[in-house]
């Protein structure tokens, strides 16, 4: 039983640290003014898009398949599977579909797979130098409503409480734009280093797939070429010996024989 009453105790103990926790930050962010407010919306759309973009990225990984195998993909459609048998599928669709070359098919490939996360990553920069900026800002405000207390103040303690207000509402701020900024530019960083190895990916497989094009069809018109000199050459011969049959002197019987 103390075992159990011990666990509860520690149980308790920990939400009640969690509660003074929770009390403690908001307290922090009401403090901060207005500003607070439009940092907590930029951190949440943040890590909102950030965790997006990581999702995607992680379901179009391409490490976890070695070249040799998906060279052997391009001839082999059957074989294909997981992200890069699906862009492999979708590429060899549209050089159906529409007649056009492996550079045509990665080209719109590209577009579709790329243009989102090229998008949602600028977002993402966009809104990481927004949050020191907002911070900045709400710094600006906490010093003039810090200097507005002591112009106007007729002293003692309610004067002091504005000062003290002012003077938080500024650091607050700004140490909360620090805050939200840091671990942004960190993950976009991060994001932004996975995106470029799947953007080299799809170059490379370009050029691979385009040099394997060019090599099956030289062996296919050098097949056709052996194929018309075997022809000519059979076409000759006939021609030689049908010649030598019409040339050839006729045996004439002997008479009394």
């Amino acid at each position: 039983m103390s075992i159990f009453q011990d666990l509860r105790d520690w149980w308790f103990a920990r939400a009640a640290e969690t509660e003074t926790t929770l009390s403690k930050g908001i307290d922090i962010w009401t403090q901060g003014g207005w500003a607070m407010i439009a940092l907590f919306i930029i951190s949440l759309f943040i890590f909102f898009i950030g965790f997006q973009v990581f999702v995607r990225l992680l379901r179009k990984r391409t490490g976890g398949v070695s070249e040799a195998t998906w060279r052997r993909w391009i001839h082999e459609p059957r074989d294909r599977k997981g992200a890069v048998g699906d862009i492999f599928d979708e590429v060899e669709h549209v050089q159906r579909a529409d007649g056009n070359s492996v550079h045509d098919g990665f080209a719109e490939v590209r577009t579709r797979e790329m243009e989102p996360f090229a998008r949602d990553l600028r977002l993402m920069n966009i809104a990481v130098g927004a949050a020191p900026l907002v911070g900045l800002l709400g710094t600006v405000t906490g010093m003039l409503a810090t200097f507005d207390a002591m112009s106007n103040g007729g002293g003692g303690d309610k004067t002091m409480s504005m000062i003290a207000k002012g003077i938080s509402e500024a650091l607050y701020t700004t140490e909360t734009g620090l805050m939200v900024a840091l671990p942004g530019v960190f993950l976009h960083y991060y994001l932004s280093r996975r995106f470029e190895k799947f953007k080299k990916f799809l170059a490379h497989a370009e050029t691979v797939w385009t040099q394997e094009a060019l090599l099956t069809s030289e062996t296919r018109v050098e097949e056709s070429n052996q194929g018309l000199v075997r022809e000519l050459a059979m076409r000759e011969i006939k021609e030689r010996l049908l010649a030598r049959l019409q040339h050839q002197p006729t045996t004439q019987p002997q008479p009394g024989a």
